[in-house]
């Protein structure tokens, strides 16, 4: 019997995937799960795990909708399907929330999603601007949905490892992109 190698993958939603490989966002604002105390990096890289728990389409900017029904199929009840994954470049501690309009261009979240889902809930923990490089993956890859994925929880371990794309953003983009928020939030 051999093992199976596992990956970690950061529980996002599935739009957000979506919109990290098409190039439209370049951050996850970050709180942690329910349970957990705060949000940490458990891994610099990982694998996006895709969930659809909180899709609402009033919470996505207009201009980003598109990206809702091909979304909403990678995460079904019975299955999910892994399209990418990502590496920290920086993580950020927002510091001046009052500021969060000003990387909004960053990210597909209105600005009224930001304030209730991301600063409004749990306001004692601190929101985490991850800039992430994303990356496609050569081939996607169909997970049977187990208990194991359920919960709110930012972290689970996928029995995968898949290889990796090129990254939709260079290393200049990116390091211009955590300045920028930086600069107006942290």
């Amino acid at each position: 019997m051999t093992a199976t190698a596992t990956t970690p993958a950061l529980k996002e939603w599935s739009a957000v995937i979506r919109a990290l490989l098409d190039g439209r966002q370049t951050v996850l604002l970050r709180k942690g799960g329910i349970h957990e105390k705060r949000f940490t990096v458990a891994a610099s890289r990982f694998l996006l795990f895709p969930t659809v728990a909180h899709s609402h389409a009033d919470r996505v900017r207009p201009e980003h909708r598109d990206l809702l029904a091909p979304a909403a199929a990678d995460s079904t009840d019975d299955a999910v399907v892994i399209r990418a994954g990502a590496t920290v470049t920086a993580a950020i501690e927002v510091n001046r929330p009052e500021n969060l309009e000003q990387i909004a261009p960053l990210h597909i979240w209105t600005n009224e999603s930001v304030r209730a889902d991301r600063l409004d809930f749990r306001p004692r923990h601190r929101l985490t601007v991850l800039v992430v490089r994303a990356c496609p993956l050569a081939e996607p890859v169909r997970l049977v949905r187990t208990a194991d994925y359920r919960g709110c929880t930012s972290w689970v371990d996928l029995p995968a490892d898949p290889r990796w794309g090129d990254p939709v953003y260079d290393d200049t983009t990116l390091n211009e992109t955590a300045e920028r928020v930086r600069g107006a939030v942290g």
